[in-house]
This record gives C-alpha cells, sequence and structure tokens, in this order.
C-alpha cells in the first residue's frame, strides 16, 4: 500500500512530467495551401520553440468552424485571402483587435482593418493582361476605361461571385461612388466578349486564345504561366503581358492575404507572436515572395518575374473599404447584369 507522503511526492513527479513534457503552440486556422507556408511554419518554430498546429480548409468553412466552437475554439489565428473575407470574419465576431507596435510600423496603414482586427501580410495586385500583338500598351488606362465604346467584345473577367472582383467593385464604389460605379458596371459588362466562366487563369488563357483581347486578373495567375515548365503554359505567357493602371488612371486595385488573431484565443500571446514574425524579411520572402505575391514590407528584392511585370502605383484605398461595401457591390453587379 502506497504511504499518503509518497504518493503526494509521486504525483508532483508527474506534475513536473507533464509540465516538462508540454510544449508551446499556436493552432493556425489557414485557407493558403503553399508548400513554402509549412516551411515559413518549420522556421517559426525552430527560431522561438513554439510549435505551429494547422488546421486547413476554405476561407467561409474556416470562418464558420471558429464560430460554432465559440468560447471553446483552439484556434488562435486565422489565415485567409483577400480583405473582403477578413472583414467576414470580423463581422462575425471571431476575431479580436491585436495589439503590436511592430505589426502598425511594418504594415501600411491601408492594408490593415482600420480597427485593428487583422494586418496584411502580403500583396496582390489586379491587373489587366493583354494581348502584345493585338493591344498597344498606349491603349491601356485604368479600370474604368475598360467600360469604354472602344473595348466592346474585347474583355474577359470572371464571374460576380468572385471575391477578387467584389473588392475591386467596392474599391470603385469607395473612390467613385455607387451611381457613377453602377453605370460604369453597366457599361462594363457590355464589353464582355463572353459569359463569365471560369478562374484567372481561364481569362489569361482566353486572351492568348483570341476570345478577348484583355482580362482582368490577379498577378500572380500570370506570373505562375511564366514560371512554369509546361510548354502550352509558356506559349500563353509569351503572347501576353501585364498592366498596372497608373496612378493618373485611379490606380492599382491591391488586395491582401492576411490575418487575425482570433476571438478567443487561447495562446494570444505566441499568435502575436507568429504574426509579428509573419511582418520580418526572412518570413516575407517565403511567405510572399516565394509565392509571386508582392511583399508587405518595402525595399526587398523581388524575383526576376515580379521585376517584370515594373512597378505599381497603389490606388490608396483602405482595404477595410472592400469588406464594407461588399453588400452594395454585390447588388449593384447584380443590377448591371453581371452574372
Amino acid at each position: 500500500m502506497i504511504h499518503l507522503k509518497n504518493l503526494a511526492i509521486l504525483l508532483l513527479m508527474s506534475a513536473v512530467a507533464i509540465s516538462c513534457t508540454s510544449q508551446e503552440e499556436v493552432n493556425l486556422y489557414s485557407a493558403r495551401h503553399y508548400d513554402t507556408d509549412l516551411e515559413l511554419y518549420d522556421n517559426f518554430t525552430e527560431e522561438t520553440g513554439i510549435t505551429v498546429n494547422l488546421i486547413e480548409g476554405g476561407s467561409d468553412e474556416l470562418i464558420e468552424r471558429i464560430d460554432s466552437e465559440g468560447l471553446n475554439s483552439p484556434a488562435d489565428l486565422l489565415i485567409t485571402v483577400d480583405a473582403g473575407r477578413l472583414w467576414r470574419a470580423k463581422e462575425a465576431g471571431v476575431l479580436q483587435p491585436y495589439d503590436s507596435e511592430q505589426l502598425n510600423e511594418a504594415v501600411p496603414q491601408e492594408l490593415r482593418d482600420r480597427d485593428g482586427e487583422w494586418v496584411g501580410l502580403s500583396r496582390r495586385v489586379r491587373g489587366i493582361v493583354y494581348h502584345t500583338e493585338r493591344v498597344s500598351p498606349d491603349e491601356l488606362a485604368g479600370y474604368w476605361d475598360l467600360a469604354d465604346d472602344n473595348w466592346e467584345g474585347r474583355v474577359c473577367i470572371r464571374s460576380s461571385n468572385n471575391i477578387y472582383n467584389q473588392s475591386l467593385v467596392a474599391s470603385l464604389i469607395e473612390t467613385h461612388g455607387v451611381a457613377d460605379t453602377e453605370e460604369w458596371a453597366t457599361n462594363f459588362v457590355e464589353n464582355f466578349a463572353r459569359d463569365p466562366q471560369g478562374g484567372d487563369t481561364d481569362q489569361i488563357r482566353a486572351v492568348a486564345a483570341g476570345v478577348c483581347d484583355v482580362a482582368v486578373v490577379n498577378h500572380y495567375y500570370l506570373a505562375r504561366l511564366m514560371e512554369s515548365e509546361d510548354q502550352e503554359d509558356q506559349e500563353v505567357a509569351n503572347q501576353v503581358a501585364m498592366h498596372f493602371p497608373s496612378e493618373e488612371n485611379g490606380g492599382s486595385h491591391v488586395n491582401i492575404s492576411g490575418a487575425g488573431i482570433a476571438a478567443n484565443a487561447p495562446n494570444e500571446a505566441n499568435a502575436t507572436r507568429f504574426l509579428e514574425y509573419l511582418v520580418t524579411e526572412e518570413a516575407q520572402r517565403l511567405y510572399a515572395v516565394a509565392n509571386n505575391e508582392f511583399p508587405i514590407i518595402g525595399g526587398m528584392e523581388l524575383p526576376p518575374v515580379l521585376e517584370q511585370f515594373g512597378t505599381f502605383e497603389s490606388d490608396a484605398v483602405n482595404v477595410t473599404a472592400y469588406g464594407e461595401n461588399n453588400p452594395e457591390a454585390i447588388r449593384l453587379m447584380d443590377r448591371a447584369g453581371w452574372r
């Protein structure tokens, strides 16, 4: 029979053993699915001793999951793409304000939530791809000009249910107002070469195939084709080029991938530390540049494929507006006949 004193010693030793084997961790819910991100998580663990537990899924799926888990949610951090989706997470009440001067200093003000509940971690520019033999760069200006009569039957773009397009229209609403943007959208739709279909890569392929002369796409889709080892991808990429609207022509629409700390994060301090790591130059090379996204911080050397695109001038709209104006953008696109 174990003496009470000995039992107490055994219990104490067990508690010490559990404490010694427990790990610091951060539970990450991520809608990004890149191999380079996995390398990033390993580097963070090696540097800090904090284990990254990864749960992957679609953006809306993860937001709903955190919401349904409620107070007992293990989620510490939500990473997703497009400011519109981060706004949805904020509206659902699944995020909380972060407390970090490092994040505020590293991330430009227009690329983070006005209320400090999420930050951008990479830049995604929605540019205009054009066929180099059928379109002169001198013909191109900004998104607004694609509603002009001279582009009738020459434009390809994906459907209105795509969050990238919704955020573009939300940005135009912020700059031009609802009435003018609806007039633009109505004329823009009349210039479509075909009914919206497929993803951004499909729009680029359509330009190369002669279905249309220009398409509105996120820049990294073209970058992937340019770097592809597939001969067909190379043939497509060799027929097109990327145009970024200048400030004079309204500027380029810049979206983000980004992250926010979960409202009931059990490891809030580790989540903050992980976010701060993601805006270091070391992390940005893997998180952004390796995936052909533009880094959130300035002054970094870019790979040749991004250098070929040249510089871009942002429209300077705070990305929070993409979410705030999203419901109106959807209604407006529907009224304009954008399917």
